[in-house]
């Protein structure tokens, strides 16, 4: 999650002095944010080799690993909020992915592009796979291994017994809730186990 604004709406989210687990946590940016400004304490998780010195320099807790692989190496409950921002649109079992983020904290916090958004759909409509911003790559170049709705998401949380305690859209680092579906880019959610 690279946007400032994006950056302090998800910081907001997360309880002062929470252990925070950050699947994807990229240069280690927003624990860094957490910690100097929230009291957070945790762990980022990255697979990207180029990644792991910036979260060092930031002085950021990484543990370079393939979330294919699970979270087996973490217990129950170890995390009051662990995050995947970005990261899920990535994985192949994201069903799984949902299910150990439950198992080892307490609240999850998750982030995709959202496919709905009206500028994806009219590019759709004209027969065209959408680049935007928050989805930047053409399709065949794409590290994304699918694409999912705010109303897609709802529908998994649902059959995975997560309980959605909040949702809404980012748009240019606003959060939209009025129609987030339609009128925002980035979707985020808010959940707890069943």
């Amino acid at each position: 999650m690279s946007e400032r604004s994006d950056l302090e709406v998800i910081a907001n989210l997360v309880p002062h002095g929470s252990r925070v687990l950050d699947l994807g946590c990229g240069t280690g940016e927003l624990l860094a944010h957490l910690r100097d400004h929230k009291g957070c304490t945790g762990y980022g998780v990255e697979i990207a080799d180029a990644n792991i010195p910036a979260c060092v320099a930031r002085g950021v807790n990484v543990i370079q690993l393939n979330l294919e692989e699970g979270l087996a190496l973490f217990d129950d409950h170890s995390f009051d909020v662990v995050l995947q921002l970005d990261t899920l649109q990535h994985l192949r079992n994201t069903q799984k992915m949902l299910q150990e983020t439950a198992r080892v904290g307490r609240i999850g916090i998750v982030s995709f592009p959202n496919f709905a958004h009206w500028p994806n759909r009219l590019r759709v409509a004209t027969g065209r796979m959408p680049v935007t911003k928050a989805m930047p790559y053409e399709w065949y170049d794409t590290p994304n291994m699918r694409f999912g709705t705010l109303a897609d998401f709802e529908v998994l949380a649902r059959k995975t017994g997560l309980k959605v305690t909040d949702r809404f859209g980012l748009q240019d680092g606003q959060v939209v809730r009025r129609w987030p579906n339609l009128l925002a880019s980035v979707a985020v959610f808010k959940f707890e186990r069943g």
